[in-house]
């Protein structure tokens, strides 16, 4: 569709590395994991700080329950794990435990929405965001490549409470530098443009610089927005999305019925109604199969963002 060659890149790698980082200047961070240390690359932290690190097993219930007992303590715990079981296994857990009084327990999860491919329906998590969006206090992150993972990271142990991270399995194209700046509740431009704004979350971002490109030749200039902050969300830059352009197009590897999409239409329909179109996983579960060809089913790729940013763009007399 375009001529963009991405470098890819594990989310997962700069994420343990991030952790280990972060170890190694505040004394105060805690690690627990349920039997995923390895996965989630949380092992090298507990190399360097056997003492700090908490694997507790296929236990996640456990896990949020004994990480709020080591920020009740007044540490910094990070509570990682795949997302199926991160959130929906242990919600309950989460909203009593770490939401309610507001613990400085910071939960990332990788192998988030449908990319997880094989694995199938059962670990395809794509309600993640919605349920950890709806918890009053949760700040909510979704980066869209590895460096972007790092940073938030770095940003969440900073961030006064409980915070959710999900990212994905698979390598990632690489959109952000190691030089990019992240802070918690502001969305940042990859691209600026004035016909149509492309608001993307998580591997969708790098598909939207994608249609983007593909929609040069259509005469349409899109802007494209990294939002990166699913709650608290960047108000304003929606707000300016939709006075500059008269046009919106979300995209996410998530539910379309309440994910990051969903967010940005209450604002929208609250500040400056504008045509509106969501790209993301239809009301289903998923199955198991190839990443890349499960997106291209459930129409998660850079030609359906471009075919409904075109949509409209028509739509608004465009």
């Amino acid at each position: 569709m375009t001529g963009i060659v991405w470098k890819t890149e594990s989310q997962r790698d700069y994420f343990g590395k991030a952790v280990l980082e972060l170890g190694r200047a505040n004394p105060g961070v805690v690690v627990v994991g349920a039997d995923t240390t390895e996965s989630l690359k949380t092992s090298m932290f507990g190399k360097e700080f056997p003492d700090r690190l908490f694997n507790i097993g296929i236990a996640e219930q456990n896990m949020i329950g004994i990480a709020a007992g080591l920020a009740s303590s007044g540490k910094i715990a990070i509570a990682a794990t795949y997302a199926v079981f991160g959130t929906a296994q242990v919600y309950n857990v989460i909203r009593q435990s770490v939401a309610y009084p507001r613990l400085n327990v910071k939960i990332f999860c990788s192998h988030a929405g449908t990319s997880v491919g094989p694995d199938g329906a059962t670990h395809q998590m794509n309600e993640d965001i919605a349920l950890m969006r709806g918890l009053p206090n949760m700040a909510v992150m979704v980066p869209c490549d590895a460096p972007e993972t790092a940073r938030t990271v770095l940003a969440a142990a900073d961030w006064e409470g409980p915070t959710y991270c999900r990212f994905a399995r698979s390598n990632v194209p690489t959109v952000t530098s190691t030089e990019d700046s992240f802070t918690i509740g502001k969305a940042t431009t990859i691209r600026d443009g004035s016909d149509v704004a492309l608001i993307g979350c998580g591997i969708m971002v790098a598909k939207c610089v994608e249609a983007a490109e593909s929609l040069d030749a259509e005469g349409i200039d899109a802007r494209v927005l990294n939002m990166s902050t699913v709650k608290p969300l960047d108000i304003d830059v929606i707000r300016k999305a939709a006075k500059d352009t008269g046009a919106i197009v979300t995209a996410e590897e998530h539910s379309v019925l309440h994910g990051m999409g969903s967010a940005v239409a209450v604002e929208v329909a609250r500040t400056r109604p504008v045509p509106m179109e969501f790209v993301g996983m239809p009301d289903r579960f998923g199955e198991s199969g190839d990443a890349d060809s499960l997106l291209q089913k459930y129409g998660m790729t850079a030609a359906k963002i471009a075919e409904a940013a075109m949509k409209v763009v028509k739509s608004r007399g465009g």
